[in-house]
């Protein structure tokens, strides 16, 4: 609990390198897997934050990315959820080939900005592109752990209905009748009886959908540098006070 207050204050402990232990690979979709850790010495997270991980090779060569936390602050185990990225050096990794009892290394939790705790409020406006769900994750399951009832939406962008990332989960958690909705739309080839959304998110999704300015919600955005622009000025422009509309983007490289 100390160390997630000194996060929240702005004055996270330092970071050191800890040795990771997978427990358990879930299969999200197609290219997406949730990776159980165990990690002794790990000092609590806040939800949105993410960490470093740390491969190295047998001739010493290391690669490093940052992938954002998918547990709940209350979860018994750190989660990462990963996307294979074609070009990517650990995602390859991650996504595909790590198996339970493999280990490596991982730095965090990192971040204080894009980050909400049950005792802030809300509403919730969480708004997601593909993987950029993950950490917006965190904090639904964060929200339900607590038992808060505050109002929260998230509207997420996925390419098809099998690429939904949480899809069974999500739904479970809407079905509590807690205040949950959530929004999806698919921007490739939905099928003949969606009845949801077929494009990209956009201001006018946004003003329908989402809550308006005067119950100043929290807005957390997650994804695609295009997606989290375009939702950011929208909201702006709806009215949105700037200073509750955080974003965290990631763009076509890296993994």
């Amino acid at each position: 609990m100390r160390a997630i207050e000194a996060a929240a204050a702005g004055a996270p402990p330092r970071l050191v390198w800890r040795t990771a232990e997978v427990l358990s690979v879930t299969e999200e979709t197609r290219r997406v897997r949730t990776l159980a850790l165990d990690v002794p010495g790990w000092p609590g997270h806040l939800a949105g934050q993410h960490l470093d991980v740390r491969l190295t090779a047998a001739d010493g060569y290391t690669a490093q990315r940052s992938y954002s936390i998918a547990s709940a602050p209350e979860a018994p185990h750190v989660e990462l959820t990963v996307q294979q990225l074609e070009e990517g050096e650990v995602s390859p990794y991650l996504a595909h080939d790590v198996r339970p009892g493999d280990r490596f290394e991982v730095r965090g939790p990192i971040g204080g900005h894009f980050v909400w705790a049950a005792s802030q409020g809300g509403p919730l406006f969480l708004i997601a592109g593909g993987s950029g769900v993950v950490p917006l994750m965190a904090m639904l399951r964060h929200r339900a752990a607590a038992g808060s009832t505050v109002p929260a939406l998230l509207l997420h962008s996925s390419r098809t209905i099998a690429d939904i990332i949480f899809r069974d989960e999500l739904d479970a958690l809407v079905a509590a009748g807690d205040g949950l909705r959530v929004i999806h739309t698919l921007t490739d080839a939905p099928p003949a009886d969606w009845t949801g959304y077929r494009r990209r998110i956009d201001r006018a999704m946004i003003e329908e959908v989402g809550f308006p300015p005067a119950a100043t919600p929290r807005c957390y955005i997650c994804g695609p540098s295009g997606l989290v622009e375009t939702a950011a000025r929208a909201l702006v422009e709806l009215g949105h006070a700037p200073a509750l509309v955080k974003t965290e983007r990631f763009g076509p490289t890296g993994g």
